[in-house]
């Protein structure tokens, strides 16, 4: 049997985002306000399906409570059903759930909203709400009849040019009908892989999990799904047409947004996203033998060092925007609680504090670099991706009078960002021949060394390493420290965001192309570079031992940067460094199992510790091959200039000053 888990959230008062219910699930929609009467037509449009009613009831619990029962299977679910409902054979009920108790909301959340608005009732408080589960009454042989049309196999022409029948177990047939080309081994055994790798919950597919490694018998948080690594196994789904496991995975996460979550007795921030999250199956109370599949968030306090995701909700933004984007389907993310979501999520980052700086701070071990690597403070990483999530805000936010202002905060923030990176961040040769020369101990706003930069820091690695013709962003920067190492995932995304100029992008993969042998060598992609060591090791990383000598985070080589890499390329029009690098890749991943990442300086051999099966790395691979196959898809997940944020800048800056980079920057900057 099929479950539907069709849930809406209800108000105090038994009705849907302010919209009243009449009896027998009827809508009405007199003397309704324009708004309320718009997300009314929306909820009868989704909720009468061919004319049957759909009955709804409330649930008793006071948690908010969105569960179906199951076995201890992911992949199987069972259908039960409520006190009084057996009578009726035709009946089927499912209800979801996510394990915690109800969320209590911080007040930091502007208070200009509407007191009619689903923001109203989703922030101040009225989550003291029971879930509205739409229970659906089907004769049994509709049911079937509807099961058999949905696994109904059609024709596809194949390129031996015969007709055969394509289901879910051919879909390389399919894909390879529609590229035009032939799929190899490696391609085919990438995707087995990774739909291997795929979590259902209430039977249908919510996301993938970290890594499938038969031999590993303490999979630690592996068997969990992460936001961050779900992001290049979505893009692969997308860019193969099948969008249902990120809508899943996007609405699912939402659900588990700013949830109560405590390490020590203190509380994240209101919109903070979970890390990753886990189903588990929990015995369902005074049932013998009956589960309810639970969804169990991580919000850092199992993490190693207990440090919350920074990155996780950027990502989530940056993933609804690539869904619209590819599927076409904007309903999605013009949905209130989606919309309320992505407020939540920038009031977290928006919020004033005693930074000067319009960059983010953040704690050492927040992102993709999760243990301690000496990134504390504003690394390049995560600026990157903040960037990128207020633009794609920005494009995506409804804008009126309760978004008003967020949206001017946004434009600000970004305007503000991008100075900051392209002036103070970037390297070459040329910037680093001023930083010898910068004068310590300048008081005043006219200084030359704002943030106090000792020439002594630049370290002797880089005099001999920085190429003529190339540039790059520093991982860090604070007052009186500069971290000279290359980020690859903070330069590329500068690239793929735009956060970069034009020809800081070309310069950074001029960088890329010269330092090949370190960067990229025999396995694409360097975390970082260089590795620390000896006596810097021991004081920046505590000694780790994971974190040894060009492993791991520590100068590691990690296979899915590959598909950022590939992006940042094609966008530069620079497909061939890409397919030089995926090449690399291709003769070794499935040799290897598709491990999580490589050691030594050359990316030689297999990580010590590293996870095989490793999704992220199958995901990678494959949404590589596919951009470049299909660059022109590639366009529309990377952003182009944008020349509004070149006329305002908001930094502050005097007249007097020096020509400031960003307008310097229009002159030489492509669309």
């Amino acid at each position: 049997m099929r479950p539907c888990c069709n849930v809406l959230i209800l108000g105090r008062n038994s009705s849907i985002f302010g919209c009243p219910l009449l009896k027998r699930g009827h809508f009405t929609d007199i003397n309704l306000p324009k708004s309320q009467l718009k997300l009314c037509n929306l909820i009868k449009t989704n909720c009468f399906h061919n004319n049957r009613v759909l009955k709804f009831s409330s649930v008793i619990d006071s948690n908010r409570r969105v569960f179906c029962g199951s076995g201890s299977n992911w992949s199987q679910s069972r259908v039960f059903s409520g006190s009084g409902i057996e009578k009726n054979p035709n009946f089927r009920s499912v209800i979801a759930n996510v394990a915690s108790n109800i969320r209590k909301h911080s007040n930091s959340v502007e208070s200009r909203v509407n007191e009619n608005s689903f923001e109203k009732i989703y922030i101040q408080g009225g989550f003291n709400v029971k879930p509205l589960v739409i229970e659906r009454i089907e004769k049994g042989q509709e049911l079937e009849k509807k099961d058999e049309e949905k696994e109904k196999k059609y024709n596809v022409k194949v390129n031996d040019g015969s007709n055969k029948n394509a289901d879910q177990l051919s879909k390389s047939e399919i894909f390879e009908s529609t590229l035009g080309r032939h799929v190899s081994e490696v391609e085919k055994e990438a995707w087995k892989l990774l739909r291997g790798a795929v979590v259902n919950y209430c039977g249908n597919p919510v996301g993938t999990v970290a890594a499938t490694d038969p031999a590993d018998k303490q999979p630690l948080n592996y068997d969990q799904v992460f936001i961050r690594d779900f992001v290049p196994s979505a893009l692969a789904f997308l860019l193969n047409g099948e969008g249902e496991i990120v809508k899943n995975f996007l609405l699912h996460t939402l659900q588990l947004q700013s949830w109560e979550k405590t390490v020590d007795c203190y509380s994240p921030g209101q919109g903070l996203m979970p890390a990753s999250f886990k189903i588990r199956a929990q015995p369902l109370d005074g049932r013998d033998g009956e589960f309810e599949d639970v969804l169990d968030p991580d919000f850092g306090e199992s993490a190693i060092g207990r440090v919350a995701p920074v990155d996780s909700g950027l990502w989530w933004i940056i993933l609804l925007r690539a869904y619209g984007k590819v599927t076409g389907d904007y309903t999605l993310q013009e949905r209130v609680d989606v919309q309320t979501g992505i407020r939540l999520i920038l009031n977290l980052c928006l919020t004033d504090g005693f930074d000067m700086f319009p960059t983010l701070l953040v704690t050492d071990g927040s992102c993709m670099i999760d243990r301690r690597m000496g990134i504390h403070g504003h690394p390049l990483e995560i600026q990157a991706l903040f960037y990128s999530a207020l633009r794609c805000s920005r494009e995506m936010l409804t804008v009126n009078d309760s978004t008003k202002n967020l949206v001017v905060a946004i434009n600000n923030r970004l305007s503000a960002l991008s100075f900051h990176i392209r002036e103070y961040y970037w390297v070459d040769m040329k910037k680093i021949n001023e930083i010898y020369r910068y004068k310590t101990e300048e008081y005043s706003t006219e200084a030359t060394n704002k943030f106090n930069i000792y020439p002594d820091q630049i370290p002797g690695w880089l005099v001999d390493w920085i190429p003529e013709t190339g540039g790059y962003f520093i991982g860090n920067l604070q007052p009186a420290h500069m971290d000279f190492r290359f980020f690859t995932l903070g330069n590329l995304w500068a690239i793929v965001s735009s956060l970069s100029t034009s020809k800081q992008s070309e310069g950074i993969l001029n960088l890329i192309e010269e330092k090949w042998d370190d960067l990229v060598a025999q396995m694409p992609l360097k975390i970082c570079y260089p590795a620390l060591e000896h006596e810097d090791w021991r004081i920046i990383t505590g000694g780790d031992p994971k974190n040894t000598l060009w492993s791991y985070h520590n100068g590691g080589s990690w296979p899915t940067l590959l598909w950022q890499f590939t992006l940042a390329c094609i966008k530069m029009g620079r497909p061939e460094l890409a397919r030089k690098a995926v090449a690399l890749a291709e003769k070794r991943l499935s040799a290897d199992q598709w491990p999580e990442y490589y050691d030594t300086r050359y990316g030689r051999f297999v990580g010590k510790q590293a996870r095989l099966h490793q999704t992220w790395t199958i995901a990678g691979y494959l949404t590589s091959k596919m951009l470049l196959d299909n660059p022109e898809m590639a366009s529309i997940l990377f952003w182009n200039e944008d020349y509004e944020l070149l006329e305002n800048c908001v930094c502050g800056l005097k007249s007097g000053r020096r020509k400031c980079s960003r307008l310097a920057a229009r002159s030489h900057t492509t669309v």
